[in-house]
């Protein structure tokens, strides 16, 4: 995989060194910086345009979550992963409307981290496997026999209704082609496009789509007659 940048939003000093040692191992990942609080975060965000922010939710001077906000905004090509000791459906559910793509808890840092973004940056969406859990019990059917909420009593989030924005030329075309089965790399080669601009088309059709990967994409698409077998 081609050489990518990482930014780092981390109060605790425990972790910031944990992940700048995991990530200053890797050879196709660059450090640009490690902010300790949300102003820092944001500041060091713009001067650096990262291709990935590594952020947490409970930062001084306010929510990692606006940083998100602030990052889907200014570069929705940028890639979020979330890294933190929430596990809730409030911090969870908020963090992936805001715009991130991948959320891990910190308990799960035994993973690869360097894995786990390249994964990341590649078009998947590394969620903890308990978190993982939780959303698939939350969208399961309800009816007799069907197991109980993950996230507790509260109704499954609504399937993408008929009048969803549709998606532009270039994200249909980039959707069609990952139906065939191409890759994300491949279909780049194929429009004569850069990787990142291709996961700019990516991120904002999951986000038309309220999904969180290539499956459900192409799923909700199929659903909604926008792709045919």
């Amino acid at each position: 995989m081609s050489l990518f940048s990482v930014l780092i939003v981390e109060d605790q000093l425990r972790f910031r060194e944990a992940f700048a040692h995991a990530l200053e191992k890797a050879p196709d990942i660059r450090l640009v910086g490690m902010a300790t609080d949300l102003q820092q975060g944001r500041k060091m965000f713009d001067q650096t345009r990262p291709d990935v922010l590594l952020v947490d939710l409970d930062l001084p001077g306010g929510s990692g979550i606006e940083l998100i906000r602030h990052a889907a905004h200014v570069a929705p090509e940028c890639e979020v992963m979330v890294i933190s000791v929430f596990g809730d459906e409030q911090h969870v559910l908020s963090s992936i409307e805001a715009g991130a793509t991948g959320y891990l808890l910190k308990d799960s840092l035994a993973l690869d981290l360097p894995g786990q973004l390249r994964s990341l940056r590649a078009g998947g969406s590394p969620i903890s496997p308990v978190i993982a859990r939780r959303l698939l019990l939350r969208l399961a059917p309800q009816g007799a026999g069907a197991h109980p909420r993950g996230f507790g009593e509260s109704a499954p989030m609504p399937l993408v209704d008929e009048q969803v924005v549709a998606l532009s030329e270039q994200e249909s075309r980039v959707l069609h082609l990952a139906a065939k089965g191409f890759t994300f790399d491949e279909i780049a080669q194929f429009m004569n496009v850069s990787p990142h601009t291709i996961m700019t088309y990516v991120k904002r059709t999951y986000r038309k789509l309220q999904v969180r990967s290539k499956v459900e994409a192409i799923y909700e698409a199929r659903r909604l007659g926008w792709l045919r077998d």
